[in-house]
C-alpha cells in the first residue's frame, strides 16, 4: 500500500501529477465527491493539465471548463513552494499582491489592483474574501495562521458576491483542507526542516480509519525562526551629554530640569523583530454512513507567539546596517484562535442535493510595537524625535456562519442552486497610543486610548443562479444575491491627553484607566450602519471544440459600509467587473493556456488610515473615494508538461489603467509633512489623490517556474526547480509621494533540490528563497527629521533564506 503526500502542508496526493506545478493537483474526484469510489491503495492516478478540478461554481467542474478566472494551486505546488502563509502564494497568482502592516503584524491582499490596507484594523473588511472549506474568515489576522494540512487553493478573480458572499469585491480564496479517508487505511507523512536565522518546522499529518463509515484525521505543525531586524546601539548615535543640554534649552527647557537620555531605555537584546514562533493542530472527522449522506467536522488551534515585521529605514543611517532599528519598545505578540467548521452534504434524490456549512471561531490578541521605528534620533530626552507605542491591550473576536444551499443534481437543461447564509460577529477591543518627545521619558506629545467594549457584525444574504443549456456546447448563466448588513457599535470612547499642568507627563501604561484630569474624551463611538445591496452575474460561455472554452461576463462586487471614530457611517463600496476569457488545453491536456481581459469601474472604494483632527486629537479615519475608479487588465496562464521529465508554468499580469476617482482630502499620520488642510475637510493635513494610481498593482508582474526530474540509476528521482519573479514599478499608498513611496521594479529568484528515493518513504531537500537578498517593500511612511528632509521607512519582505529539509511517508 503506497501513497504519495505533500509533507510540507500535510496534504495527501493519490499520485503526484507528473505534469503541473502551479496548478497542482486538487483533490481528486473522489476525495470531492463522497460518492464516488476511492482510489485505490499502490494505483498511480495520472492526470492531464486539463482535469484538474475545482468548486469554485460549488459544484465539482473540471478547471478548463469552468467559465471563471481561477487559479487552482494543488498541494504538491504547496510543497515545493514552501507556502506557510497567504502572502506565500502571491507569485502562483496573477494580480495578487500581499503586504505585512504594522503593529497587528497582519497581511492584506489586493487583487486586480483592489485592496485595502485598512484591512488589519477592527473596523475593516477585506475586499478579497478568505475561505476555508467555504467558511468565511473575516478577521486579517486568519491570514497569518499557518496553512496546515492543505490539499488545494482556489483563488477566484473577479466579483464572487453570487455564491461566495460578503465582502468577496474583487475576488475570494478558499483553502480546502485535507479529509480523512475511509478507505486508504492508516497512513500518514511527517517533515522537519532546519534553515538560517535558526528556523526550525515540524509537520505531520495521520489518517486513522476507525469504521468503514467513520475516519478521523489528525495534523499539527510547528514554525519558528529568529527575527530577521537586529538592534542597534544608541552609543555613538545620540549626541553627547553636553550636545542634549543645549537642544533641550534650545527646545524651551531649563538646565534645572534637563536630565541625559537614559540608554538602557533602548532595546538592544532578547527577541527581535521579525521573529516567527507559529503552532496548529487541526483534527477532523469524516462521517458517510450511506452514499447519500458525508458530514466533515473539524476543530482546528492556532497560536502566535512571534513579532511583528519592523519598519526599517529605506536609508540606513552611516554605520548601521540594512536589517536593524534603533528600538525603545520591545516586541510582543501574542495570537490565539480556535476555529470549528462544519459540512454536511446530502443527497435527497437523484435531483436534489442539500449542503449545509457552518463555522464558529475565536480569536483572542495583544501585541506592542515600535511605531517611531527608531527613524528620527531624539536630540535630548524630550526634544527631537516622537517616541511612539502602538499598545493592543487586548483584542477579542468572536464570529459564526451558516449557510444552507439546495441545489440540482446531476445533468439537466437547467442547472440551479439556492442558497441562505447568515454571519454575526462581536468584537472588544482596547488600543493605546503614548507618543512622547524625545524619548519615554519627555514630555507628552500626545497619547490617546481607544476603547471599543462592543461592536457587533450581523450580515443576512439569499442568493441564487441558475445555468441553462442552450445547445450542447452554448451555456447562459444568471445569478443574483441580495445582503444585508447591520454593524453596531456600543459604548465606543476615545480618549484623548488633556494637558493639564497639574497632570504628570507620563505615557499610558497596560493598567492606567483613562480618566479626567489627566484624560478627556475626544470621541463617542456610539452609532449603527444597517444597508443592505444586490449584486448579480450575467455570463455566456461557449465550447470551442473538445479543449477550448470561451466566456463573457458582467459582474458586481459590495463590501458593506460601517462606523469610523466618531459613530460616523462610511458608504458601502461597490465594483462592476466585465471580463472575457478563454481556456484551451493543447497536445492531449498536456498544455493549458487561460486568459482573461477585465475592465472594472469602483465606485466609492473605502480608503482608510490614521490622522489628526482639527483639535490635535488622532484617530482612524475613513474617505470614499467619488466618482469611479477604473482599472484594466490582462492576466494569462500558461501550465505545460513536456515529455515525463519536464514542467514549466507562466502567470503573468498587466494592469495598465488603474486610476482612483475624486478624493480631494486624503490624510494619513503615517506620512509625515502632508499639507494643511481645509477647515471644512475635519481633518488637519491632507492632499488631493484624484486620479492618483492604485497601490500595490504593478503594470506588469510575471512569474516563470521550471522543473526537471533526473532520474537516477537506483531508481530515485533528483528534481531541482526554479522560480524567478519579475514586477515594474508600483506604489505603496494612494497617496503616490514619490521615490520613498515606491517599490521599484525588481526580480526575484527560488530554488529547491529535492531528491525522492525510489520506494517513496522518504525525501531530502534543500531550499533557497530570494536568492539575490532583493529589498523588497510591501508598505511605505515617512518621518520628518531633525534635518527637516523626509525619512522613510517600510517593511520588507524576507531576506536571503535558505535550509534543508527532510519527509517521511508512513
Amino acid at each position: 500500500m503506497k501513497y504519495r503526500y505533500s509533507a510540507l502542508c500535510g496534504a495527501i496526493l493519490a499520485v503526484l501529477a507528473t505534469g503541473n506545478v502551479l496548478a497542482g493537483e486538487p483533490a481528486t474526484t473522489a476525495q470531492q465527491d463522497p460518492a464516488a469510489p476511492a482510489t485505490q491503495a499502490g494505483q498511480k492516478t495520472i492526470k492531464n493539465l486539463g482535469a484538474i478540478e475545482v468548486t469554485a461554481t460549488k459544484r465539482t467542474t473540471p478547471l478548463e471548463k469552468t467559465p471563471i478566472a481561477i487559479s487552482a494551486i494543488g498541494a504538491d505546488t504547496l510543497d515545493k513552494s514552501r507556502v506557510m502563509t497567504v502572502q506565500d502564494i502571491t507569485q502562483m497568482v496573477p494580480g495578487l499582491a500581499a503586504t505585512t502592516e504594522g503593529d497587528h503584524g497582519v497581511i492584506t491582499l489586493t487583487l486586480r489592483g483592489i485592496g485595502n490596507d485598512s484591512a488589519k484594523t477592527e473596523y475593516a473588511d477585506p475586499e478579497v474574501a478568505t475561505f476555508v472549506d467555504g467558511v468565511y474568515a473575516p478577521r486579517a489576522e486568519a491570514a497569518a495562521s499557518l496553512l496546515l494540512d492543505i490539499d488545494h487553493v482556489d483563488v477566484m478573480r473577479g466579483p464572487q458576491g453570487t455564491l461566495w458572499g460578503r465582502n468577496s469585491t474583487v475576488g475570494a480564496i478558499n483553502f480546502v483542507t485535507t479529509k480523512p479517508d475511509l478507505t486508504g487505511g492508516f497512513y500518514g507523512n511527517a517533515e522537519m526542516s532546519a534553515g538560517n536565522y535558526n528556523q526550525i518546522g515540524t509537520r505531520a499529518a495521520v489518517n486513522l480509519p476507525i469504521s468503514s463509515t467513520f475516519a478521523l484525521r489528525v495534523a499539527v505543525a510547528q514554525q519558528q525562526h529568529d527575527g530577521y531586524e537586529n538592534y542597534q546601539n544608541p552609543v555613538g548615535q545620540i549626541p553627547s551629554v553636553a550636545q542634549q543640554q543645549a537642544n533641550y534649552i534650545a527646545s524651551g527647557g531649563s538646565a534645572a530640569t534637563f536630565q541625559p537620555i537614559n540608554t538602557n531605555l533602548y532595546i538592544t537584546r532578547g527577541q527581535k523583530y521579525g521573529a516567527q514562533n507559529q503552532s496548529a493542530a487541526r483534527v477532523s472527522a469524516l462521517w458517510q454512513p450511506n452514499a447519500d449522506f458525508t458530514w466533515n467536522l473539524s476543530y482546528e488551534y492556532f497560536r502566535d507567539r512571534g513579532t511583528p515585521s519592523m519598519n526599517l529605514m529605506q536609508n540606513p543611517r552611516p554605520g548601521q546596517e540594512f536589517w536593524s532599528a534603533l528600538i525603545d519598545t520591545a516586541p510582543y505578540l501574542d495570537r490565539t484562535s480556535s476555529t470549528v467548521r462544519s459540512h454536511i452534504d446530502w443527497n435527497l434524490s437523484d435531483y436534489l442535493t442539500l449542503s449545509y456549512v457552518a463555522g464558529y471561531s475565536k480569536y483572542s490578541g495583544k501585541s506592542d510595537y515600535d511605531q517611531d521605528a527608531g527613524a528620527v534620533l531624539p536630540t535630548s530626552f524630550s526634544s527631537g524625535g516622537i517616541f511612539q507605542e502602538d499598545r493592543t491591550n487586548s483584542s477579542n473576536y468572536r464570529n459564526s456562519s451558516q449557510e444552507i444551499d439546495l441545489k440540482s443534481r446531476g445533468e439537466h437543461t437547467i442547472d440551479w442552486i439556492l442558497g441562505l447564509y447568515y454571519a454575526q460577529e462581536n468584537n472588544n477591543i482596547r488600543f493605546d497610543i503614548p507618543q512622547m518627545h524625545g524619548t519615554e521619558l519627555g514630555s507628552v506629545n500626545w497619547q490617546g486610548s481607544f476603547i471599543q467594549p462592543k461592536e457587533t457584525v450581523k450580515s443576512d444574504a439569499v442568493f441564487g443562479q441558475a445555468t441553462w443549456h442552450i445547445t450542447d456546447s452554448l451555456r447562459f448563466t444568471a445569478g443574483a444575491r441580495y445582503s444585508k448588513d447591520k454593524k453596531t457599535n456600543q459604548g465606543g470612547v476615545n480618549w484623548g491627553w488633556a494637558y493639564d499642568p497639574s497632570v504628570p507627563q507620563l505615557p499610558i501604561s497596560t493598567g492606567d484607566v483613562p480618566a479626567p484630569p489627566a484624560w478627556a474624551i475626544s470621541q463617542h463611538n456610539d452609532g449603527k450602519y444597517n444597508k443592505g445591496h444586490a449584486t448579480w452575474l450575467g455570463r455566456l460561455d461557449l465550447d470551442v471544440g473538445q479543449h477550448g472554452l470561451l466566456y463573457a461576463s458582467v459582474s458586481t462586487g459590495y463590501k458593506s459600509g460601517g462606523l469610523q471614530d466618531g459613530g460616523t457611517p462610511y458608504a458601502a463600496e461597490t465594483l462592476t467587473n466585465y471580463e472575457v476569457g478563454s481556456k484551451f488545453s493543447f497536445l492531449d491536456g498536456h498544455v493549458t493556456w487561460n486568459s482573461a481581459i477585465y475592465y472594472e469601474r469602483f465606485k466609492n472604494f473605502q480608503l482608510s488610515a490614521p490622522i489628526t483632527y482639527p483639535d490635535g486629537n488622532q484617530g482612524l479615519g475613513f474617505s470614499n473615494v467619488k466618482g469611479t475608479t477604473k482599472v484594466f487588465g490582462i492576466e494569462s496562464e500558461l501550465a505545460a508538461r513536456i515529455g515525463d521529465n519536464d514542467r514549466f508554468d507562466l502567470v503573468f499580469s498587466a494592469i495598465p489603467k488603474k486610476k482612483l476617482g475624486t478624493l480631494l482630502y486624503a490624510g494619513s499620520n503615517d506620512y509625515a509633512g502632508l499639507p494643511a488642510c481645509a477647515p471644512a475637510s475635519g481633518i488637519s493635513n491632507c492632499i488631493d489623490i484624484t486620479g492618483n494610481t492604485l497601490a500595490h498593482a504593478p503594470s506588469v508582474d510575471v512569474t516563470a517556474v521550471y522543473e526537471h526530474d533526473f532520474r537516477l540509476g537506483n531508481g530515485g528521482t533528483l528534481t531541482p526547480r526554479l522560480s524567478v519573479h519579475h514586477e515594474s514599478m508600483s506604489w505603496l499608498s494612494p497617496l503616490n509621494l514619490g521615490e520613498g513611496d515606491q517599490q521599484k521594479a525588481y526580480t526575484r529568484g527560488d530554488f529547491t533540490l529535492r531528491y525522492e528515493e525510489p520506494q517513496d518513504k522518504w525525501w531530502v531537500g534543500l531550499y533557497v528563497q530570494n536568492i539575490a537578498n532583493d529589498k523588497v517593500r510591501t508598505n511605505a511612511a515617512r518621518f520628518i527629521g531633525n534635518d527637516g528632509k523626509f525619512v522613510y521607512v517600510s517593511q520588507y519582505l524576507a531576506p536571503r533564506t535558505y535550509g534543508v529539509n527532510l519527509g517521511i511517508w508512513f
